[in-house]
């Protein structure tokens, strides 16, 4: 049987379910981009979902726990990311409900059929280009910069994966969000819900969650900020309500 555990990784406590993940912290672990994210998803009972650019698959994860999909897939293109979210779906006993695909986000409707989820999630690479990058081959860059997909990448596939009516959830950095209301627009993926996220009351908004449907009808709510911290160390209760505190 595959080793559950290789060097350099650790076991997280998810704080749901009694869920665990398998992260190495000298490649890349989840933020609170992802758990933001997973709180911001909705999915109707039965829905099939798919992750694009699941990481170590903690996005399915958490959605098993807190939705009632039928199923969900994780697609992730780096080997060893894939690797742990593998070991991290048998870790919970979840081969029934999660599978993670090895493979790139560009050709995911190769990979898939055409309109076959209801739910697409995505936390993609914010960074364009080679601003700030230091070295584009290791994980955290490719995390972190668009190296090997970019925001159309992203939106295009969602698009084909979607049923009509199905929805895109993605978590995304303010400064760009209008080229990222152009690309949803340019396909066919309409603005439904909007949230910015602030690490403090008195500070710029450093994340935006948004939620868009294929064929959707124009018209987008933008919710009540969600605000990190009441103060440096201590999060606001809706943040400790997302992370199941």
């Amino acid at each position: 049987m595959q080793q559950l555990l290789k060097d350099r990784e650790r076991i997280d406590d998810l704080q749901r379910n009694g869920y665990r993940i398998i992260q190495d912290p000298g490649r890349f672990c989840f933020g609170m981009d992802a758990v933001l994210l997973s709180g911001f998803v909705t999915v109707r009972p039965g829905a099939r979902v798919i992750d694009l650019g699941t990481g170590t698959g903690i996005i399915p994860i958490l959605l098993e726990a807190k939705t009632e999909a039928s199923h969900l897939v994780g697609l992730e293109i780096q080997e060893e990311s894939a690797d742990m979210a593998m070991r991290s779906v048998k870790l919970n006993h979840l081969e029934d409900k999660i599978s993670i695909v090895e493979g790139d986000i560009k050709e995911a409707d190769q990979l898939f059929e055409a309109a076959s989820f209801d739910v697409v999630t995505s936390n993609p690479p914010y960074m364009i280009g080679n601003h700030g990058l230091t070295n584009d081959s290791d994980a955290k860059s490719i995390a972190r910069h668009e190296v090997l997909c970019t925001l159309e990448d992203v939106v295009s596939q969602a698009a084909r994966l979607l049923k009509t009516g199905g929805s895109f959830f993605m978590v995304h950095r303010p400064f760009r969000l209008a080229e990222i209301m152009i690309t949803l627009s340019k396909y066919k993926l309409e603005p439904k819900r909007m949230q910015l996220v602030y690490p403090y009351v008195d500070k710029e908004p450093n994340m935006v969650l948004l939620q868009a449907v294929r064929g959707g009808k124009p018209r987008m709510t933008v919710e009540k900020p969600l605000i990190v911290f009441k103060e440096p160390g201590v999060y606001a209760d809706e943040i400790c309500d997302v992370y199941g505190y």
